[in-house]
């Protein structure tokens, strides 16, 4: 076969492992969506920081594609195996969605990048000791960047807005900045791509940037040592900054609030301000961080590597056409036994194995190696057993396949 059917044929079976893999976590995405929405708004409503460490859970999402349970566990397993039966039907499948991922990342990735081309061909000038990229639109204060993050404000503000609004409006997008938000949004929008068959992440992120305005608002509130309510009519003259914003880029899908009642629910939220303690709220951080590294750790335990290794044991038997003789391990493994470099099999009751079972013509032995999932990729050694050797322990050198930079690559991926 030529280099290039081996690439293809490689590239399709990733293809439906990892296509696999995303439909299962968009499953237990929908069900984590729905607890979610359900906390927001009954145990997290009056709750600001932990309403926001609420939305970590979804960090968990990714890695729930190659559980134990689905195979293991016998309901899981009889639902699963329904859609893989027609097995073409199947592929075919698999290959719609990954085409979806790729097509909602260049769609969702491409708008990003045409906002940032955008904002880098901004003016630049600098506000309170702050270089910041200035818009003509009429829009809100935003940034955009994870690198090099850049600020934006519009022309209006500059003009209009005096130092100390400035300076607060400034210690607002900074704020959002340190606390990671800017990557807390890429990371949503790549969980959107990769389970692109869950409308409800594309619905919830609305409620993820409300909940992360809020956070940014009482962390600024704190530091900046103002009362709440300075700083909500600085917030308040931004509004007439939202009319007449017909005008603003396509691209510019996520900068600050599309609608008066964001505003207002923004207002109500300043309005009851009360001062809270930062240790408990680094606490609450460090709480959150701490109980999703021991939720990863446990799925891990119960979960299936990139690459298992594979104990079976298999005998075939070429004679014009190639069939299998047994796959019965157990009964093998009192017969073949291997190392690193050498098979060794216990020649007399092989053979009488083999003549039992009527093999005939050349004689291999499968072995070793690796699966992805049961039932689903991996590789194996071989070696072919010639039969009228002397030895009571025939022992049969062999090329350990899974040490080749191909095969240690595939069993990464």
């Amino acid at each position: 076969m030529p280099e290039w059917f081996w690439l293809v044929k490689n590239v399709d079976f990733l293809t439906i492992y990892y296509a696999t893999q995303l439909v299962r976590c968009a499953a237990w995405s929908v069900l984590l969506a729905a607890i979610v929405a359900l906390l927001r708004k009954t145990v997290c409503r009056e709750r600001t920081f932990l309403r926001g460490a609420v939305w970590t859970a979804f960090a968990l999402t990714p890695f729930l594609g190659r559980l134990r349970l689905y195979y293991e566990w016998e309901p899981a397993a009889r639902l699963l195996a329904w859609p893989m039966m027609d097995a073409d039907l199947y592929r075919w499948f698999c290959r719609i969605y990954m085409a979806g991922v790729v097509a909602s990342a260049v769609c969702m990735f491409g708008k990003r990048r045409r906002l940032w081309r955008a904002v880098s061909e901004m003016e630049t000038t600098s506000a309170g000791g702050v270089r910041v990229r200035v818009t003509d639109f009429k829009l809100t204060p935003f940034t955009v960047g994870l690198f090099r993050p850049a600020i934006v404000l519009p022309r209006l503000v500059l003009e209009q807005y005096g130092e100390e609004e400035r300076a607060l409006i400034l210690e607002h997008e900074r704020t959002h900045i340190r606390l990671g938000h800017l990557w807390a949004g890429f990371a949503w929008d790549v969980l959107r791509c990769l389970l692109w068959v869950n409308p409800l992440l594309a619905l919830l992120r609305r409620q993820l940037c409300a909940d992360m305005e809020d956070i940014c608002d009482r962390v600024c509130i704190e530091r900046s040592g103002r009362d709440a309510h300075a700083y909500g009519l600085v917030l308040l003259k931004s509004i007439r900054l939202l009319r007449g914003g017909e005008d603003v880029p396509l691209a510019v899908t996520y900068a600050g609030e599309k609608a008066f009642p964001e505003m207002k629910r923004r207002m109500e939220k300043i309005v009851g301000f009360r001062p809270y303690g930062r240790k408990r709220a680094a606490g609450l951080a460090a709480g959150t961080l701490v109980a999703v590294l021991a939720a990863l750790v446990l799925i891990r335990a119960h979960s299936y590597g990139h690459a298992n290794e594979n104990t079976d044991l298999m005998v075939c038997q070429y004679d014009g056409g190639g069939s299998i003789i047994s796959t019965e391990t157990d009964v093998l493994r009192g017969m073949i036994s291997y190392d690193d470099g050498f098979v060794y099999v216990e020649r007399e009751p092989f053979e009488a194995f083999l003549e039992k079972r009527g093999a005939e013509g050349e004689i291999s032995i499968i072995f070793g190696g690796f699966y992805k999932l049961p039932g689903m990729g991996g590789a194996a050694n071989a070696c072919f057993y010639e039969r009228g050797a002397q030895e009571g322990v025939v022992r049969i050198p062999y090329e350990n396949r899974m040490k080749r930079w191909d095969f240690v690559l595939y069993q990464l991926l």
